[in-house]
C-alpha cells in the first residue's frame, strides 16, 4: 500500500468549516492537507484461506526492502507450507536479481505475476481497501510513526476478527425475476 504519508484522511462524517446560520444544506468540506510530514510504504502479505495479514512499514519501495520483507514474510509463514504462492504485480522491483536470489534459496517460493491493467486478480487489493478503511479513514497523522502504528494496530484487529476472505462481490438476496413477458398497460 503505498505511498502513504502522514496527513488528513476523509472520512465519512461532515467537518464543519464555520457556524453558518440554518439554511439550506452545504457540500461537506475539509481543510486541505498536503500531507508533507513524512511518507513510506506499507508492505503486505495475506492468506485468503484463513484471512491472515501481516504488514511492515518501509520507508521507499526498493529492492532491498522488498526482500528484506520476503524474508520477513518467510519467518512469519508455516514452517511446514510445501508451496508459496506469490501474486504480485509487474513492478520492477518485483523482478529484480535480488529477488530471483532469494528464489533460489528458498525454492518452496513462486511468484505469479498479474496481467497488467489487472490489479482486481491479485486478492490483496480488496484487503488494502478494507485495512485503509480500518487504519486511516476519518484521522488525521502528524508523522509517519503515528501512521505506522495506526496500521499495526489495524492488522492486529484484523487478525483478531479474521475469517476466510472471500473474492468477489458481496452476495445478496434477490426476488428472482419470473420469466417471459413484462406486463403491458392495460388500454383503456
Amino acid at each position: 500500500m503505498g505511498p502513504e504519508s502522514a496527513k488528513s484522511f476523509p472520512g465519512s462524517a461532515l467537518v464543519r468549516v464555520q457556524i453558518a446560520p440554518p439554511g439550506p444544506a452545504a457540500r461537506a468540506r475539509q481543510e486541505v492537507d498536503y500531507g508533507r510530514r513524512g511518507k513510506g510504504y506499507i508492505f503486505g502479505a495475506f492468506r485468503p484461506a484463513t484471512g491472515e495479514a501481516f504488514t511492515h512499514p518501509y520507508a521507499g519501495r526498493t529492492i532491498a526492502n522488498w526482500v528484506d520483507f520476503l524474508g520477513k514474510t518467510e519467518v512469519w509463514l508455516d514452517a511446514d507450507a510445501e508451496r508459496v504462492y506469490a501474486i504480485v504485480d509487474n513492478l520492477n522491483v518485483h523482478r529484480a536479481t535480488d529477488v530471483l536470489l532469494f528464489c533460489l534459496a528458498h525454492p518452496c517460493w513462486e511468484f505469479v505475476f498479474t496481467p497488467r491493467y489487472a490489479a482486481y486478480l491479485n486478492l490483496i487489493e480488496p484487503w488494502w481497501k478494507t485495512l485503509r478503511s480500518l487504519a486511516l479513514k476519518g484521522r488525521r497523522f502528524e508523522s509517519w510513526c503515528e501512521l505506522c502504528q495506526a496500521v499495526e494496530a489495524a492488522t492486529a484487529y484484523w487478525n483478531a476478527h479474521r475469517h476466510p476472505f472471500v473474492w468477489g462481490r458481496r452476495r445478496r438476496h434477490k426476488a428472482g425475476r419470473k420469466p417471459g413477458l413484462a406486463l403491458l398497460p392495460k388500454a383503456a
